[in-house]
């Protein structure tokens, strides 16, 4: 954690939620952080409106981009385990999530 140039003793990152900074891993100990595989995913830096289409319009563009994704698998692992209801999470829409829920 670096410090301010007029070294006031105030963190570069004073705005930055402690509880945030340890879900996502930017303590320095980002490999067994619960949420740090967000940071590696294609989606945090694209529209976040793709990921979250209004009812009865297209999920294309998001699970293109899904595609390419590295942590896809992580991202629908956390979908699942969660419960999460809206968007694409990990390539899959929801009523997917819940098809592969219901044949596990």
């Amino acid at each position: 954690m670096g410090f301010n140039d007029d070294r006031t003793g105030v963190p570069d990152d004073w705005f930055v939620d402690p509880l945030l900074r340890d879900i996502l891993g930017d303590d320095g100990n980002s490999d067994t952080a619960p949420l740090a595989w967000q940071r590696d995913a294609v989606c945090s830096q694209t529209d976040p409106e793709a990921f979250f289409p209004e009812k009865g319009g297209s999920t294309r563009d998001a699970k293109r981009i899904c595609s390419g994704c590295d942590v896809k698998a992580q991202c629908l692992e956390y979908a699942l385990k969660n419960d999460e209801r809206f968007g694409i999470w990990g390539g899959l829409s929801e009523r997917e999530r819940r098809k592969l829920k219901r044949r596990a």
